[in-house]
């Protein structure tokens, strides 16, 4: 929401409570005036029960108003934490190598460390930019895509980045068939990347995630996430692919994040005319995340 906006219905929701309290103040005085006029009671009384109403609106504002300062709040400290590490980290290894002389194994596996760090400090800041465009509404760059390819390209990626065998991150079925979608194809790059990533980050040590592709129909392509990890309370699915929202489960523990990846993942299949949904038994049960999108035929 732009900050203008939001200030003008903070100030309206503001000047609802002052006059609602006015009325009620007015209403009480009138009663004790005129209580034994029929005409005015009955009036009151309706008068009062919109009062009622307006100040559970009002309320109902103030709590969501609340929570959301509060997701933003949890918000900047995770984005603050997820650009200070990498920086500290590729801090001190510079310095390393500047004070000390250092063999050339050393030398090459300080590279490579900091180029891990900025690979995460570039992924931090595409997805506070993407989660701001795709906000914004704009459509550009709508091709058809070969979806089954984009899928087997950022499950080799996250493979590779992750450094994780077959066996644990693996494509158990796919459609025989070429999966075309029409789209944007770097949002949808990054819409199954972070499905995959969010399984990796998710999983704790031991990584067992199946990949599923699919066309239930001749209409619709599905790409759906298994893992055995920490899962979600079942009162929290609804709520995973909110902006800033993390798994209260897991704000409590050491898993960083922006709270911007699953919101990204249904920005972009909505943006496409699909949907995205997650699945869980509960806690320590596992999840299982879903993308669908609309399936189109070459002609």
């Amino acid at each position: 929401m732009p900050f203008a906006s939001r200030t003008k219905k903070i100030a309206f929701f503001i000047t609802l409570g002052i006059s609602l309290v006015a009325v009620t103040i007015f209403l009480n005085v009138t009663w004790i005036i005129h209580w034994r006029a029929v005409v005015p009671v009955v009036i009151g009384i309706g008068l009062f029960a919109i009062v009622i109403a307006g100040l559970a609106l009002n309320t109902v504002f103030l709590v969501r108003e609340i929570r959301r300062n509060e997701q933003q709040d949890s918000f900047l400290n995770a984005v603050t934490h997820e650009l200070k590490t990498p920086i500290a980290s590729i801090r001190l290894y510079l310095e390393t190598l500047e004070r000390r002389e250092v063999d050339e194994a050393k030398r090459h596996e300080f590279y490579r460390i900091m180029l891990d760090d900025t690979d995460r400090l570039l992924g931090t800041v595409e997805q506070v930019l993407k989660a701001g465009e795709l906000r914004d509404g704009a459509r550009k760059n709508w091709q058809q895509v070969d979806f089954s390819s984009i899928v087997r390209d950022a499950l080799e990626v996250a493979r590779v980045r992750h450094k994780l065998k077959a066996e644990d991150f693996r494509l158990v079925s796919e459609a025989p068939a070429e999966l075309t979608v029409l789209g944007v194809p770097e949002e949808l790059r990054i819409a199954v990347a972070n499905l995959l990533e969010n399984a990796v980050k998710y999983s704790g040590s031991r990584k067992n995630i199946e990949v599923h592709l699919s066309a239930p129909d001749i209409d619709s392509v599905v790409m759906s996430v298994r893992d055995r990890g920490i899962g979600i309370p079942r009162t929290e699915l609804r709520r995973v692919f909110r902006r800033f929202y993390r798994v209260h489960a897991v704000t409590a523990g050491q898993i960083q994040g922006t709270g911007l990846g699953l919101f990204i993942v249904r920005s972009v299949a909505r943006r496409h005319g699909g949907d995205a949904y997650a699945e869980s038994e509960g806690e320590g049960q596992g999840s299982t995340f879903t993308l669908r999108l609309p399936r189109v035929h070459p002609v």
